[in-house]
């Protein structure tokens, strides 16, 4: 009887969950852990991403929506109470405010009587690509990098398991990003954070340092170029760490990464055919041995319809389990090695990743080509989105075989979780009794100090870490930053050139040219974005459209407040508002804009895009909101004739 093959340890099981409050999610936290769940992997709430707490004005609507709020660290001890840290490997995606939300953690730790340089774990930390895709910037790039840098030289000398940035390429995918693209603008944000960081450290501790850094990845649904994606990376940053930086060891060489397999081809339509694609993609990142992920987080199947539920989530952690558990996977050597078709294909994207890279490098790095990179990341989701739209690209549901039974998985309840508005109100109560039961001085003390650290240069986490500790709020430690390195708007990406990335355009532009005549001006759009949502693809895509149509377009990128939206359309004397807000804050931001709207005595059409249940789209409705449109609505050339309707009744049947 021969013996059973060794099998290696699987990958770490992750859920990407947090929302409402620190008490919902760390009762989520435990039931994953019971269920095998074997990383946590934190979403927090946007006002804690970008260094608000719950009860400022940017944050209303936000609080709890598509992650926990954390305003202080009453709220980080709740969230992690009766779970102990010292057996976690914890992922925070945390990027601009990830100083301070490590700062929580380590104190949290330090209470449960945790030895903090046995943590482990992983903070995003990754500012670039949020310029780029996500938008939860606070910063402008040089401190940004400088905060990178001084969370890696703390965590180095203090917390040397954890690691201190993981570099995320999954969103530069989901801005549109081809595999050349996310693999050169990744590899270029990690050269920057290790040219930052390298004159911190003693020159025979770099190598250790450089085997911190870790990655965060996106699967899309092309199985094969995502596999080979995944070991064109391993290729590409072995050959960077070892020519660049002079790594010799391999161990300390070698690609670390977590996925999340694509969130962005998720359909509306027949979700249930998203149970497929999770899977799918989820195999491109786990089949290759020499280039499996350290750790995986699924997508639930109706997150294209709104927040997942528990048990959608534990359907999502059952796939991971049976793919490692149930199969043989885990027993073979790497599959595709010496395969002729896996090789040619990855030696392709190498080169084409090495020639991004080069023209990056020349403009100076990734801070210095931010701009370029954001117009790239554009043009191709309009390529992507464009090949979609002409049936070129196909999507089962979507734009094939659209016919079909409804889902007996979306229930009267539409198959989602829904945030009750209570928990705004109730996270604000708590903030209130936090601050009302502290020690003021100690309060100023520690934010005085603070603000010393960033402004004489000194590395931010002691002083953070003296402020957890202080009680101070999220709100406070990212008002004394922004005090000393001042606010940054990332570059939309959207400019007034026309481009040819779209086809078929001349019926609508004629359509606007005889709405512009009839108006005696040209049609002007307004596209906002209010609340702090940093979800921004979809709403360049609409102003690139509008542009392309002939439209002139007031685009002034992410985070505006409802009363900037509507000086905006007043001053730009717009003739339609169209609101992008993904984060489920839609409800109290639209009704917010549409009063403001009434009170300045502006009649102009307003039309809103976003995961939005059909229960709320019939009450934005009732407010008086034109059209609703959700991810279903992927032709934008409908989109736009409606926009010519709304000014020029008539116009509309040219769509036809």
């Amino acid at each position: 009887m021969t013996d059973a093959p060794r099998k290696d340890r699987p990958w770490l099981f992750r859920t990407y969950a947090g929302h409402s409050t620190a008490t919902a999610s760390n009762a989520l936290y435990r039931s994953n852990l019971e269920k095998g769940q074997t990383g946590l992997s934190v979403a927090f709430d946007l006002p804690t991403q970008t260094g608000y707490d719950s009860d400022h004005v940017l944050a209303r609507g936000e609080v709890g929506k598509v992650g926990v709020p954390i305003s202080h660290l009453g709220d980080m001890r709740t969230l992690f109470d009766q779970i102990p840290l010292d057996q976690m490997n914890t992922s925070m995606t945390i990027n601009a405010t990830a100083a301070w939300l490590l700062a929580l953690y380590i104190t949290v730790a330090e209470e449960q009587g945790v030895e903090v340089s046995t943590l482990k774990g992983t903070v995003q930390n990754d500012i670039i690509k949020e310029y780029l895709s996500r938008g939860t910037y606070v910063f402008p790039p040089e401190p940004s990098l400088r905060l990178i840098g001084d969370i890696a030289e703390y965590c180095y000398s203090n917390v040397p398991k954890w690691n201190p940035m993981n570099v995320c390429s999954y969103h530069l995918q989901e801005a549109g990003a081809t595999p050349e693209q996310e693999l050169a603008f990744a590899l270029a944000t990690a050269t920057a954070v290790l040219d930052e960081v390298r004159p911190r450290v003693a020159e025979a501790d770099f190598p250790g340092l450089v085997a911190r850094i870790s990655f965060f990845v996106n699967a899309g649904i092309r199985f094969v170029t995502e596999m080979c994606k995944m070991r064109a990376f391993v290729d590409l940053w072995d050959e960077i760490c070892r020519e660049r930086y002079g790594v010799d060891d391999p161990k300390l060489r070698r690609f670390r990464y977590g996925v999340q397999v694509n969130s962005l081809g998720l359909t509306e339509q027949q979700p249930e055919n998203n149970v497929y694609r999770i899977l799918i993609e989820m195999l491109a990142v786990t089949l290759s041995k020499n280039a499996r992920a350290r750790a995986v987080q699924l997508p639930a199947w109706n997150e294209a319809l709104g927040l997942p539920r528990p048990w959608d989530q534990q359907w999502s952690l059952r796939m991971q389990q049976i793919l490692a558990f149930e199969t043989d996977l885990l027993e073979y050597d790497d599959l595709f090695d010496g395969n002729p078709v896996v090789d040619a294909k990855v030696e392709e994207l190498k080169s084409g990743a090495r020639q991004e890279l080069a023209r990056i490098d020349k403009m100076g790095g990734a801070v210095a080509s931010i701009d370029y990179m954001k117009s790239r990341l554009v043009e191709s989701n309009s390529v992507r989105l464009g090949r979609i739209e002409g049936g070129e690209t196909k999507v089962i549901g979507v734009n094939a075989f659209t016919g079909g039974e409804p889902s007996p998985l979306v229930d009267e309840q539409g198959g989602i979780m829904t945030v009750d508005p209570a928990v705004e109100a109730d996270q604000i109560a708590r903030l209130e009794q936090w601050r009302a039961a502290r020690d003021d001085l100690a309060v100023r003390r520690a934010l005085t100090d603070l603000r010393e650290a960033a402004r004489e240069g000194r590395n931010i986490m002691p002083a953070s870490i003296a402020c957890a500790k202080a009680g101070v709020t999220t709100g406070e430690w990212g008002t004394a930053i922004r005090a000393e390195f001042g606010e940054y708007r990332a570059p939309t990406g959207v400019s007034k050139s026309v481009s040819n990335a779209a086809t078929g355009l001349d019926p609508l532009r004629e359509a606007v040219g005889r709405a512009a005549a009839r108006l005696g001006r040209p049609l002007t759009f307004l596209v906002g974005k209010p609340g702090l949502d940093g979800h921004s693809n979809g709403a360049e895509q609409i102003a690139c459209r509008a542009r392309d149509g002939g439209m002139d377009v007031i685009y002034e990128g992410i985070r505006l407040t409802p009363e900037q939206i509507v000086d905006s359309a007043r001053d730009g004397r717009a003739h339609v508002i169209g609101l992008s807000i993904l984060s489920g804050s839609h409800l109290p931001l639209v009704e917010d804009v549409m009063t403001r709207l009434r009170d300045a005595d502006l009649d102009v059409p307003v039309i809103v895009g976003g995961i939005i249940p059909e229960e709320d789209a019939t009450r934005l409705r009732a407010q008086g909101v034109a059209r609703v449109y959700t991810p279903k609505d992927f032709e934008l050339n409908r989109i736009m004739f409606d926009i010519v309707e709304l000014v020029d009744p008539g116009e509309g049947i040219a769509a036809e």
